[in-house]
């Protein structure tokens, strides 16, 4: 691996996972909140669209995770009060998942969260070096987009 290539992949390592560790630890701190990362992330995707309701099946293709994985934490979330699940009054077979109060208050926490570390992250960057920052990581989120979408459409190959 050539010296740009080590250096790229040791900052994408390290900064995901230190990401994962800040959000983590956070948590803890939070000696109120019995939440995981994943419960977490999973909330702030049925809060994105609080007021029509998320499918169990939407969440898990937003998500890219499988139908159970998704019910199984959809079910612990509401035994914990942050989800709430209603049957579609248009379609018994389909049921939406929304946020409870105590959800919205976490989800709200989390997007405070967000902010304040963008925020935080940027506060000493020139304008060119924030262009240059969200242009990069467009790139590299579209690079994930595109090998996601490939294995995905692989999985779905090799299965039929």
């Amino acid at each position: 691996m050539d010296s740009f290539s080590s250096q790229l992949n040791a900052i994408l390592v390290d900064t995901f996972n230190n990401i994962l560790k800040f959000e983590e630890d956070l948590l803890k701190q939070s000696t109120n909140i019995d939440l995981t990362i994943n419960e977490m992330h999973l909330i702030e995707h049925v809060g994105k669209n609080q007021n029509n309701g998320r499918t169990i099946s939407d969440l898990a293709q937003r998500l890219n995770i499988t139908l159970p994985s998704v019910t199984i934490a959809i079910n612990k979330l509401a035994k914990k009060g942050y989800v709430k699940k209603e049957k579609s009054q248009s379609d018994g077979r389909v049921v939406f998942v929304r946020l409870t109060d105590k959800g919205l208050r976490i989800d709200k926490i989390h997007q405070y969260f967000h902010r304040k570390m963008v925020k935080d992250i940027s506060k000493e960057m020139s304008d060119e070096e924030k262009e240059v920052l969200i242009h990069g990581m467009e790139k590299l989120n579209g690079f994930f987009q595109k090998k996601l979408s490939r294995l995905s459409d692989d999985n779905e190959t090799s299965e039929s």
